[in-house]
């Protein structure tokens, strides 16, 4: 791939803890939210569906800012093969976790990285293994956390790994949004360089 030094790099998301996630990378980013419709699509696996809004989210970047590398990434969490996502209220998030509790749900997320004609996708799942536990303690969880912008509703960064028996992932960052150790590989591929050159003082 081609020098990334003079190029600009946009994370192709709304979601603030990919921003943050990004932001420990210590290189400059900017931010731009990519207008994507995320309807599954009949008979779409989770996994498809994760992998097809990364690269939509990318490419609807990437053709507003042809000249940049855009990060486009998606999670999508699975339980028997059905689709688990962002619950946006007390009642659907409830629900979710009376769902998943004693049950091991799969968090595929997705990240693609673009620029011009180069494009790279990569999966990385996320096997997440939730404790039996009864509703008063999820409502408490819940109630405390509010997690309704989080798909599966516990926030593994938050109060709700209390919720979690065991993760299991080859890259930790992954289940809160974006897998840092796989994108870090990316963009140093790409001409970034990650931690980033510092003058001496």
């Amino acid at each position: 791939m081609s020098s990334a030094s003079a190029n600009r790099l946009i994370l192709a998301s709304s979601s603030i803890y990919r921003r943050q996630l990004l932001t420990r990378l210590g290189i400059p980013f900017d931010v731009v939210s990519p207008d994507v419709d995320e309807t599954p699509m009949p008979n779409e696996s989770t996994l498809a569906l994760a992998i097809r809004l990364a690269k939509a989210k990318a490419a609807a970047v990437a053709k507003l800012h042809p000249k940049s590398w855009v990060i486009g990434s998606d999670q999508v969490a699975d339980l028997y093969g059905a689709a688990i996502g962002k619950p946006g209220n007390f009642e659907r998030a409830m629900a979710q976790l009376q769902l998943m509790r004693g049950n091991t749900v799969t968090f595929h997320t997705a990240l693609c990285l673009m620029h011009n004609t180069v494009e790279i996708t990569v999966n990385v799942p996320t096997q997440v293994s939730f404790r039996d536990l009864p509703d008063d303690v999820l409502e408490c969880y819940l109630l405390t956390e509010e997690p309704y912008d989080c798909a599966g509703s516990a926030k593994s960064e938050g109060l709700g790994i209390a919720l979690l028996e065991s993760i299991q992932s080859n890259d930790p960052t992954a289940l809160i949004g974006l897998p840092l150790i796989a994108l870090t590989g990316l963009l140093r591929d790409a001409g970034f360089a990650i931690p980033a050159s510092r003058p001496f003082a």
